[in-house]
């Protein structure tokens, strides 16, 4: 027998192993597969970037606790019907056979599977069946997205009694986790300095699998822009997104910006489709996804995809039977575009998707790491993910954070850092209406968008631009086809040269005292930056990692959201180090 079962498990499912890989498993999933072996342990947490290859890692796990007899049967538990059969088709393709049909009403399924997959939901609904039919045999537990099984104290306990009898479990997570406080059963939580965390065994995240170049780097591509809107009492308000603004300002500017009415989301849509074109040269097959918040949204600006491309795109809705199936032809063609509500973005594979935007509100962490989840999924070195978003604090904060890594903390509020982050159920429920208070009367007057930077490894770049104007074509031309230092190096030289033009212009002659505070916490933002790009060179760590290391030392919201004070006390803070003889970002 080899080191492990099932040697044929192809690196990828289906075979899209990136450049450099073994020919069976990826160096951390080698890892973790030993890490397990010598350990034994009845539990185990794997957490990995998605893209990283999860499903292969706990397929070559299964095959070889079945191949060693430790175990007789699988049971796989997911979020979402369409990952059940994503699971199954997966597991087919090595030889392990799962049944994805399976019904609590039936609670049984043909002898030639050696398992089952179902929902967390599908458990829940009848957890003493699903004890019996784990302590009938040997089982190991494969909990995929393993923070649904805290989505309430309900699911937790009959996950909790359910598999409470299983010989192994595996539990799989690739995004942060969730941010209430109901403990994940069977996940373990250790205390430090007071706070109840949680603990990995084996954790991979997306600074290290974009260093492997098993996942696409990707570039954020923010929008503000003019919106004016008319409330309830008659009266029009108009605000900047993309300028300071108050919470319910931001909220409502950003409701009329990703209004179908308005010109902000057709002008966005329109960015990404050129986008989509330059990518497409190197990458023939790439494809889009337009992640809506509700029904009536997706079908919308599928309307607007096809006046702007001349072709239709593919839409799946949450209450669509045949959801699974359109997913897969999508995945399997050539076609341009596909629309989705939110609950399309966890676990969704589709390899060749390399553009996204962001047209949904949610903006928990969570459902931010999934979602652009979707686009990271590298098949082949040098491939480039992009995706579009409205220039809001929060969404900027989470895309120059991309690198941290989060776990599970209990004991402390449900909110902190004042982003907009309610239960984990709010990111991933269906989607049929739109969000709750957007019932209230609200008409969008007018919304316009303008390019307004782009987000790379922490760092911000660019100066703006008109729809269509040379600026922000500099950045949507960006090859398709680049490696992380390749990009970075291309956005600096096309940011330089807008500054240089601008300077040519007399752009600099205002003087310091005409600036507005906008523009100063914006010049601010750019030498911080500046400051970062130079201490990662100095010390080989990635921006996002600097970026997080200054807000813990300094205090204080992410860059995004950070007042003029915070970012001073953050340039101060890295002048500091810099003066220092030996690199370092600790006190």
């Amino acid at each position: 027998m080899s080191t492990f079962a099932a040697s044929d498990t192809p690196p990828a499912l289906p075979g899209r192993a990136p450049w450099g890989t073994a020919p069976a498993l990826r160096a951390w999933q080698q890892a973790a597969l030993e890490e397990y072996f010598r350990t034994e342990p009845r539990d185990y947490l794997a957490v990995a970037t998605p893209g990283a290859g999860k499903t292969t890692f706990a397929l070559r796990l299964a095959a070889e606790l079945m191949g060693r007899r430790v175990v007789d049967r699988i049971t796989v538990v997911c979020p979402t019907e369409h990952l059940k059969r994503q699971w199954a088709e997966s597991a087919g393709r090595v030889g392990i056979k799962i049944d994805p049909e399976f019904k609590n009403a039936h609670g049984r399924t043909a002898k030639d599977f050696v398992g089952v997959a179902v929902t967390y939901a599908q458990v829940a609904a009848h957890p003493a069946l699903h004890r019996n039919r784990t302590e009938d045999r040997r089982t190991l537990v494969i909990m995929d997205e393993v923070h649904h099984a805290g989505d309430g104290k309900s699911w937790g306990d009959a996950i909790r009694e359910s598999f409470d009898p299983a010989t192994r479990r595996l539990a799989l997570s690739g995004t942060p986790f969730r941010t209430d406080i109901n403990p994940i059963p069977f996940v373990t939580y250790e205390e430090v300095a007071g706070v109840r965390r949680s603990r990995a065994d084996y954790t991979y995240g997306y600074g290290p699998a974009l260093a492997d170049g098993v996942v696409r780097p990707v570039i954020f591509l923010a929008y503000a822009g003019e919106m004016r809107w008319r409330t309830r009492a008659g009266d029009e308000i108009t605000a900047t997104l993309g300028e300071p603004l108050t919470q319910d300002q931001m909220s409502q500017a950003w409701r009329a910006a990703l209004d179908p009415k308005g010109e902000w989301i057709q002008q966005v849509i329109a960015a990404a489709d050129r986008r989509l074109t330059e990518v497409r040269r190197g990458v023939p097959d790439a494809g889009g996804l337009v992640i809506a918040s509700d029904h009536e949204a997706a079908r919308a600006y599928a309307k607007m995809i096809r006046n702007v491309t001349g072709a239709g795109a593919t839409v799946v809705l949450s209450d669509d039977p045949s959801a699974s199936r359109k997913i897969k032809q999508f995945s399997e063609s050539e076609d341009r575009w596909m629309v989705a509500v939110r609950m399309v973005s966890e676990g969704v594979d589709i390899p060749r998707l390399a553009v996204g935007v962001y047209a949904t509100s949610t903006s928990t962490p969570l459902f931010f790491a999934q979602a652009v989840g979707r686009f990271v999924r590298a098949r082949r070195r040098g491939e480039t993910a992009s995706v579009f978003l409205p220039s809001v604090p929060t969404l900027m904060g989470h895309a120059a954070e991309m690198e941290t890594e989060r776990d599970h903390v209990l004991d402390r509020p449900k909110r902190e850092d004042g982003l907009d982050d309610d239960l984990l159920a709010e990111a991933n429920r269906r989607r049929d209406n739109p969000d709750v208070g957007e019932e209230l009367p609200f008409e969008t007057v007018e919304a316009s968008a303008h390019f307004d930077r782009v987000v790379f490894d922490g760092g911000e770049f660019g100066m703006g631009g008109a729809p269509g104007s040379a600026e922000e074509e500099d950045f949507l031309g960006i090859p398709g086809l680049l490696e992380p230092e390749q990009v970075a190096s291309l956005l600096k030289q096309r940011q330089a040269e807008q500054l240089a033009a601008q300077r040519k212009k007399g752009g600099k002659a205002a003087k310091q005292d005409d600036r507005t505070a906008a523009e100063d916490l914006h010049a601010l933002r750019k030498e911080l930056n500046n400051l970062v790009g130079a201490w990662h060179h100095r010390t080989g760590q990635p921006h996002g990692v600097i970026h997080a290391e200054l807000r813990r030392t300094c205090g204080g919201p992410p860059s995004a959201q950070a007042s003029t004070e915070d970012v001073r006390k953050r340039i101060a803070k890295i002048r500091e180090w810099a003066a220092r003889p030996t690199p370092r970002t600790k006190d």
